[in-house]
């Protein structure tokens, strides 16, 4: 089982599109399928019309009470998902006394590791206890980064965030690639800030890039993965693609 964590301390730049049409893409390919929302705002959750009044179990009593994954987890028509709720926005405070509350979400995993092909985990967007967890259960990362002037603004952070989490709490973490998301061809800054992506991580890079589509905006408001909504779709095109290079190991 390859679990994957999809990160950026910065909002808006794509995590949960990404992770909910990564997931979609790679059950394509024929692939058995864990997402896990890691983000209180649960926005990978109300995307998929899993409301959490109608949730009586989501990652935080997971996380906080022990409940089991297997009684978390629910269905969705490609996927299984592990939901989240606003309660989880407590556990930052909630968990503080906990001893190895980093490895929290790693033992909780550990019940299902036989049972998919891949867990995607969608982080929320800062460097706090939550993302701690995702980083400690996950074997790769994948820095989703948003084509704009900005978007290395902060990423020194990130780095060094990984690279203490590499050393002091999970030795197997590696970064697997960065994606350029929201990119338009047409804008010299998108293709200039893409240039010096590149040029700056060279192969970590993804070659696939994630166009700004407007069917990619449209899709959560009907509850639907991109390939759902419109298979036709840039948006659609380019995450099967995006799929296909995660399977390959990039």
């Amino acid at each position: 089982m390859r679990k994957i964590a999809f990160t950026n301390q910065k909002g808006g730049v794509g995590k949960t599109t990404t992770t909910i049409n990564t997931g979609a893409g790679l059950s394509n390919l024929g692939y058995k399928v864990l997402l896990v929302d890691m983000d209180p705002q649960a926005n990978l959750t109300f995307s998929l019309k899993l409301h959490s009044n109608r949730i009586d179990k989501n990652i935080y009593h997971v996380l906080k009470d022990g409940v089991s994954v297997s009684d978390a987890i629910m269905k969705h028509n490609s996927f299984d998902i592990l939901p989240s709720s606003i309660e989880l926005s407590g556990a930052e405070m909630e968990l503080v006394n906990v001893p190895a509350r980093e490895m929290l979400l790693k033992d909780a995993l550990d019940e299902v590791d036989d049972k998919y092909d891949f867990v995607l985990l969608d982080c929320p967007p800062n460097l706090g206890i939550l993302t701690l967890n995702a980083f400690t259960a996950s074997d790769e990362l994948i820095i989703v980064l948003q084509s704009e002037y900005l978007a290395l603004h902060g990423l020194s952070k990130l780095m060094d965030v990984i690279q203490i989490v590499q050393k002091r709490l999970n030795k197997n973490l590696k970064v697997q690639g960065i994606l350029c998301t929201l990119y338009d061809n047409r804008k010299n800054l998108n293709r200039e800030v893409v240039g010096h992506i590149r040029d700056y991580f060279g192969s970590k890079v993804f070659n696939t890039v994630i166009r700004d589509n407007v069917a990619l905006a449209e899709a959560p408001s009907h509850h639907k993965t991109i390939f759902e909504y419109d298979s036709e779709s840039n948006g659609a095109k380019d995450y099967q693609m995006l799929a296909k290079e995660i399977r390959n190991g990039h």
